[in-house]
């Protein structure tokens, strides 16, 4: 797809986001796709054979490769548009806050930070800088879950009542051919307050469920176990919520649930209809009537959001995933970032800064002093 917001790609760097790295290939595809972004500068590992590996597989000049990500701020002052931070939760907070305060708009991977005092403290810098902050949540991105977004706006379901988001994952119970434990990734498996598995998972369904019906959690019952074979971390949760609007929802996200690469399924129920999504096939869209009547709405049809042109780099029954979501995402940044350097300031309903961030965090709070007093507990 060409460049239609008709803008200069804006040049970035990657702190982390090595081709070794979980997300790290998947964001320098999805975020250059459309010609609206170009890697130019990285600090991309610790290891530095393999940030110099990364930096020759991303097109990236030898003498724009650092080894520290401090002095990349230093020396590409002014020779950039952005940074992204791909590096684990646990460090986001002082590299957020340290790239905000040498001038660089930041987008920064979810979770923010690893609790919502982290978050406030980087919404403050946001603010005292009047820097910009965009945090990635990719799954929103998806063209049927923005169907489904208008769908609800448009009053189709009906009132919101209830709703059920689930997240499960097998990665900590699996084995490989030869019967081995698969090892995660070191910063997995180590919990803090809030343990990794909601910054890794619940992040993304909180985020969901607001970018739907823009209703927030008030109060919450929850419980949490450890299955795996990693028992230093909790692997599977569960809650009832109750959110603002009379609405109230279910959530569940695990990594010890066999069978599920990542059964991430959105149900959303309302007074007229419901409708369900499931990851797996992110191209349909399951619709059911108080009339008994069910539809199958999928990418081709005549639909309102899923046929713009921005979302059809290619046509109708040759299926656009993930990372085709992540460019949309990076494609609606694109556009917030050109409103923030036009005026200093930008609105964007696809895009969300730290406010929404600090909102999840107090959510997952909320859950942990549930399981620890057994009872609903308020969101602060």
């Amino acid at each position: 797809m060409t460049n239609n917001l008709n803008i200069k790609p804006l040049r970035a760097a990657f702190i982390g986001g090595s081709i070794n790295s979980a997300v790290g290939y998947a964001h320098f595809v999805s975020s250059t796709m459309d010609n609206l972004w170009v890697v130019d500068a990285g600090c991309f590992s610790l290891n530095t054979e393999r940030n110099h590996k990364t930096a020759e597989a991303y097109g990236v000049e030898p003498g724009r490769v650092y080894d520290n990500w401090r002095e990349m701020l230093k020396k590409e002052k002014d020779r950039l548009d952005a940074v992204i931070i791909l590096t684990p939760t646990q460090s986001h907070y002082e590299m957020v806050i340290e790239t905000l305060e040498a001038g660089f708009p930041v987008i920064c991977e979810k979770a923010l930070g690893t609790t919502s005092s982290e978050a406030e403290q980087i919404l403050k810098t946001r603010d005292r800088t009047n820097g910009f902050l965009a945090v990635i949540y990719n799954y929103s991105a998806y063209p049927m879950v923005r169907e489904l977004q208008n769908l609800i706006k448009k009053g189709i379901l009906g009132d919101i009542i209830h709703f059920q988001a689930e997240m499960p994952q097998e990665g900590y119970l699996r084995i490989d051919a030869s019967g081995n434990k698969i090892i995660p990734q070191t910063w997995r498996l180590h919990d803090g307050f809030v343990p990794t598995i909601h910054l890794d998972l619940a992040v993304h369904l909180h985020e969901l469920i607001y970018y739907l019906t823009g209703q927030r959690p008030i109060e919450t019952i929850s419980d949490q176990n450890s299955f795996g074979w990693f028992p230093e971390v909790i692997d599977n949760v569960t809650c009832l919520s109750r959110y603002t609007n009379g609405i109230h929802g279910q959530y569940w996200f695990s990594k010890s649930a066999i069978g599920h690469r990542n059964g991430l399924r959105l149900r959303i129920y309302g007074r007229k209809a419901s409708a369900e999504w499931y990851q797996a096939t992110p191209e349909e869209l399951i619709v059911s009537y108080s009339d008994g009547r069910k539809e199958i709405l999928e990418r081709g049809a005549a639909l309102e959001v899923v046929n713009l042109h921005r979302y059809n780099r290619f046509k109708s029954g040759h299926p656009a995933g993930f990372i085709e979501a992540f460019a949309n995402l990076y494609y609606d940044i694109a556009d917030a970032l050109h409103q923030y350097r036009e005026s200093g300031t930008w609105k964007s309903e696809q895009v969300f800064s730290a406010e929404l961030a600090i909102e999840g965090l107090k959510f997952f709070e909320a859950m942990i002093d549930s399981c620890k007093s057994k009872k609903w507990e308020r969101v602060k």
